[in-house]
Formats: C-alpha cells, structure tokens, sequence
C-alpha cells in the first residue's frame, strides 16, 4: 500500500507540474506531495523546459528544497501577485474545503493560497473525505502564552484541543513562526466549516487555523485503477 501511495503521489505531483508555463510566480507548498511536485519542477528548470520561474515558498522545509534544486525563490512580502499555487491537504471534502496543517505549515500556506489566482490542491485518494475532521484533526496555530486559554475556549465551542507534542525532542512542536499547534477534534466532525474558520480565528490568542475555505479551484487526485496509477481532476463549478 504504501508503494501504491507513492505511486500516486508522483503522479499528481507531474501532472501539477503541466499547469506550470514560463514567467509565472508560483506558490509552492509543503508535504511529502508537494514535496514531488517541487522536485519535478527543478527536474523542468534543469533540462531547459521552463525558465523566468520565481518560486514562494510555504515553509522553511520548502525553501531548503527548492534552494537545493536551484529554484528562484523570493518571499511572499517581496510580490504582489501569485499566478499559481500548488499545494497539499490531509483532508478534502465534497465542497473544496480543506484541512491543511499537518506539517505546522498551515498560516504560510493560506498566505500563498490566498494571494494565488490559482489554487490547486494535489493529493492521494486516501485525502479524499465526506465529511472534514472524522479522520484529521483540525491543526490551530496559538502564541505560546495563550494555549491553555485557547483550549478551554475550544472546549466551549466543543472542540477537544490537544497540545501537538514533538516526536524527535522534547517539548510541543514550535512552528515556523515560533508558535505552537492545538489539534482539535469535533465530536461528529466539521459542519460548517465556513463559520467555524471565523470563529475560531476570532479567539484571542489564534493566529490561523487549518480550515481553507473557499479558496480551492481545483483537485488533483492521485489514484490507483487496476493497479496503474492515474489522476482525476475534479474541477470547482462556480
């Protein structure tokens, strides 16, 4: 299965890659998909297929990469437009919305999404869900000094929010810009995702949270049909 993923993954990571033409500024986003797409990327920009690309990255994670692999990189606050975006998600539901967050990335990611006049979301079926926050739970970024009280303030809301906790050290996971991430859980998951993005970016204490709402124009789908790997483009109607 896990063979089966990767295939996956890689082929929507190169299909993504097709939507790339020369001059565009590009956002490029983080995980392990996003991960292919900007190493297909370097592999077009070597071999001469695109050039004039100028890349913004969503992490740090990110930003090492595309360094390595010779991308043109300028930060976010440096353009004042985005042509496309192209990144993952842990959860995709049957409306566009998202969970992203997974890697602590998620307030950079919206930055980029939001700015982009594109937004593709590149996945594997295994993102792809009925209802938002059954399977993931919903990652919200806090200042350090307010953790505690943004929990309990969840707890109201009827999220049970737990400190995300490091793997390889001791201590809570720190994010790029040096907060920390609750993961919350709703009981039967997320209804209206639209109305709880603002109310709990509206808690003292939150800088963002995971929910991406309205922003996704497409989704590529990385899926395995008898035993071949393929990508189903599922297109936004307005």
């Amino acid at each position: 299965m896990v063979d089966l993923q990767n295939q996956m993954k890689q082929a929507v990571a190169s299909a993504a890659v097709e939507q790339i033409k020369d001059g565009m500024v590009l956002g490029l986003g983080s995980g392990s998909t996003a991960a292919l797409m900007i190493e297909a990327l370097g592999a077009k920009l070597s071999a001469g297929e695109l050039k004039d690309i100028v890349g913004v990255t969503t992490s740090f994670q990110g930003e090492v990469l595309a360094s390595k692999l010779g991308i043109p990189l300028q930060s976010l606050s440096a353009v004042d437009r985005i042509d496309l975006a192209i990144d993952g998600a842990d959860e995709v539901d049957p409306s566009f919305q998202l969970i992203k967050g997974g890697g602590a990335c998620h307030v950079q990611e919206k930055l980029v999404a939001t700015l982009a006049e594109r937004f593709v979301v590149v996945v594997d079926s295994t993102k792809i869900v009925e209802r938002l926050n059954l399977g993931f739970q919903l990652p919200v970024e806090v200042l350090p000094s307010a953790w505690t009280q943004v929990q309990n303030t969840l707890a109201k809301l009827g999220g049970n929010a737990d400190l995300r906790m490091a793997v390889r050290k001791a201590g809570p996971v720190i994010t790029d810009q040096g907060n920390l991430v609750l993961d919350v859980s709703f009981d039967g998951g997320i209804l209206d995702a639209e109305g709880l993005e603002k109310r709990i970016n509206n808690i003292p204490g939150v800088l963002e949270n995971g929910l991406f709402v309205n922003i996704t124009d497409e989704v590529l789908v990385g899926e395995v049909i008898n035993g071949v790997a393929g990508v189903r483009s599922l297109q936004k109607i307005e």
